[in-house]
């Protein structure tokens, strides 16, 4: 046996090509293909600009209850037919929602694909919505959010996003909302959802073989029968940080750890800044060979894991450090978070660390981007935040080329230590006091 006593050094980055993307506007709709040549199975996703940020106050999880209601049938098939339709053509389809959009995703052999889009586009613009269906859903939901919930973390999370985006309505709550706004959702409220935001073209994004696709066919099969405009985005929310840092207990009585969530707003996905922001925040606490997670786990033995990094939509941004905690290591474990945060906001990084995040993520990407449904993901990114086809290209060669300079300028301009808010989820009764000393202590609302 050999023991090595140093990691190995990165390698040499190898070629890596996004495909040919190509456009077509047909059926009132656009289509977005990426060719992908040999590929056997194929990859569809309409793209709707219904997100949960469309949501009302309130009802927050109604898109995805409408998401999840999707395979229990459409106006002209039950939910048995409408499976057997599906498996009929060795397709599987996949609703799903996020922020900024609401997705109906379908894979299929390529030569059987535009009857799969059809069977997308059925479920997306005629689902049948039964009311019992829709209620058994909507319960469902609940009853695995409560069990969620019942866990370290959701509240945590909850009480973050709250303080960050107080003053901005819907983002200021969880993505799928909570089991009590949940539990508020209505058969109306699903209905008023669908019917606003679901009838309108979208786009349809599709990754395979194009010479054995027909572009046209596939428009016609998502876009038939919808109308309606694309919806001008709205801008960005901004940057707004507190004048100090702050801290929330979310208090867990009897814990045996706690719960860390760390974080402040940060720019859109579409900042200039994203290729540095992304590298300092690998270097910070992105990877396994982190700052963070090499003291807080590796020197210290606080955690089994701690990460930071950043999450941006089209009209927000967070940077956040995530972690659990013995009880006992609660405010040696923050402190020293802190003490790293502020070391990357103050020093910037060094190349050698540098030199492991550049290959981590031009490496990440490449392995990422290998299956078509990978590659309708990546096209939904470039519509989603109004990026060029060549994204992902220049993406890798600015990942592969971005400085030491560039890179610790963008940590000093993005990150700040003294404006953080933390969240701590754990025994109040025994972490309460210790707190005081990292900012302005509250108790949480969640």
């Amino acid at each position: 046996m050999t023991l090595v006593t140093s990691r190995p050094a990165p390698g040499a980055a190898r070629p890596y090509a996004f495909p040919a993307v190509r456009r077509i506007s047909a059926h009132g709709g656009t289509v977005i293909a990426a060719h992908l040549p040999g590929q056997i199975l194929a990859s569809a996703v309409l793209l709707l600009d219904a997100g949960a940020a469309r949501e009302t106050d309130g009802r927050e999880g109604t898109a995805t209850v409408l998401a999840k209601s999707m395979e229990e049938g459409t106006r002209k098939r039950d939910s048995a037919a409408y499976a057997l339709a599906l498996e009929g053509l060795g397709a599987e389809l996949a609703p799903s929602v996020d922020w900024d959009a609401f997705r109906v995703g379908v894979s299929a052999p390529g030569p059987l694909l535009a009857g799969a889009v059809r069977l997308a586009a059925e479920a997306a613009r005629t689902p049948k919505l039964d009311p019992a269906d829709v209620a058994r859903v909507r319960d469902d939901e609940v009853t695995a959010l409560r069990m969620d919930w019942a866990q370290p973390g959701p509240r945590a999370d909850a009480a973050l996003r709250g303080d960050l985006f107080g003053a901005d309505g819907r983002y200021s709550r969880p993505l799928h909302g909570d089991p009590t706004s949940v539990a508020a959702v209505t058969v109306e409220d699903v209905l008023a959802f669908h019917e606003a935001w679901l009838l309108r073209p979208g786009v349809l994004l599709v990754a395979g073989d194009l010479d054995g696709l027909d572009l046209d066919a596939l428009a016609e099969a998502a876009f038939e029968g919808t109308s309606g405009e694309p919806l001008e985005p709205a801008g960005p929310l901004g940057v707004v940080l507190p004048d100090r840092r702050r801290t929330i207990l979310v208090d867990r009585p009897g814990s045996v750890q706690s719960t860390l969530r760390l974080g402040h707003r940060a720019p859109e996905r579409a900042t200039p800044d994203y290729v540095p922001m992304t590298l300092a925040a690998t270097v910070l606490g992105g990877a396994f060979t982190s700052r963070l997670n090499h003291l807080i786990r590796e020197v210290k033995g606080y955690t089994y894991g701690i990460r930071g990094s950043y999450a941006m939509t089209r009209r927000s941004g967070r940077f956040e450090v995530a972690a659990g905690v013995q009880t006992a290591v609660t405010a040696p474990a923050i402190r020293d978070t802190l003490g790293e945060i502020a070391r990357t906001e103050a020093e910037g990084v060094t190349e050698a660390e540098l030199e492991v995040a550049r290959s981590w993520r031009a490496g990440q990407l490449s392995v990422e981007m290998q299956t078509p449904g990978a590659i309708a993901g990546a096209l939904a990114t470039l519509v989603v935040h109004g990026l060029p086809d060549d994204y992902y290209e220049t993406l890798r060669r600015e990942y592969l080329e971005a400085t030491v300079e560039q890179v610790s300028r963008a940590a000093a301009d993005h990150l700040s230590t003294d404006r953080l808010t933390l969240v701590v989820e754990g025994d109040g009764a025994v972490i309460r006091d210790e707190l005081a000393e990292f900012g302005d202590l509250a108790d949480a609302e969640v």
